[in-house]
């Protein structure tokens, strides 16, 4: 029943499984077939060192600058980056950066990987609902990215100064879970709230090391800060797969390449 069931679901979406490690049998779960890994070197980083990356397979809903005040817009409606983080202080480290929204549709590879290499800083679990964070979702749910339940994970990159994920939960996601603090998982009936982590207490991630899985499809949102010399690599409706340049510095290269 299992093997049907993944069997459809593939032919629906159009997965090819022969992109991912399958073990022996079968996948024992439907998670297990959802949260896949993907077989070795299928997704290079970029080359430059300095290009800041795409931390998930998916299509781009948005790119941009945020403006003065941690104010953005996103499909039309506008957010405050205090709200989406749970954290006024934080909010404020990204006035005048950059930030970039990759939806991950229910075909994509749905663990989740940083995009700069960088100690972490902070985590935060804000509960909320589980809207749709699809098109219609974002077009008709007002604050969509501010109510859903997301992840926050903050990291200090010598590169790039500060840069936030959120993963935010969606309909039918039952869990978010992290690949370096196997205490956060989302939806298990325990709290979590936040974790701070001082001078070097905080994991030390490579880029494109794993940072969590999605037990669903649902939506990451990357905040850099400003500064960074960054010139946007890709455009909204661009599929990206993780490890592309989603910003690359303008002083490497002042060509956007789409």
């Amino acid at each position: 029943m299992l093997r049907a069931a993944i069997r459809a679901y593939c032919r629906a979406y159009g997965i090819d499984l022969d992109d991912y490690e399958v073990p022996a049998g079968g996948f024992p779960t439907f998670d297990a077939f959802f949260t896949r890994t993907l077989k070795p070197g299928l997704r290079p980083l970029d080359p430059e060192p300095d290009a800041l990356l795409s931390p998930a397979d998916g299509r781009v809903e948005d790119i941009g600058t945020i403006e003065a005040g941690a104010k953005l817009t996103v499909k039309g409606h506008s957010y405050s980056v205090a709200e989406l983080l749970a954290d006024r202080w934080a909010a404020s480290l990204y006035a005048g950066g950059q930030f970039a929204v990759v939806y991950l549709s229910p075909r994509d590879y749905h663990r989740v990987h940083t995009p700069v290499d960088g100690r972490v800083r902070a985590v935060r679990h804000v509960p909320g609902s589980l809207f749709p964070v699809n098109a219609i979702g974002l077009k008709h749910i007002p604050r969509l990215f501010a109510r859903n339940e997301r992840v926050v994970i903050e990291q200090s990159s010598a590169t790039h100064g500060p840069v936030t994920t959120v993963m935010v939960g969606a309909i039918g996601v039952g869990r978010i879970s992290l690949a370096f603090d196997s205490e956060l998982i989302t939806n298990n009936g325990r709290a979590y709230g936040e974790r701070i982590y001082l001078g070097q207490e905080g994991p030390l991630l490579a880029r494109g090391d794993e940072l969590g899985t999605f037990h669903l499809g649902s939506t990451v949102i990357i905040f850099s800060g400003p500064g960074a010399g960054l010139a946007p690599a890709c455009r909204p409706g661009q599929r990206v797969r993780m490890g592309e340049a989603v910003w690359r510095r303008v002083q490497a290269s002042s060509e956007v390449h789409l």
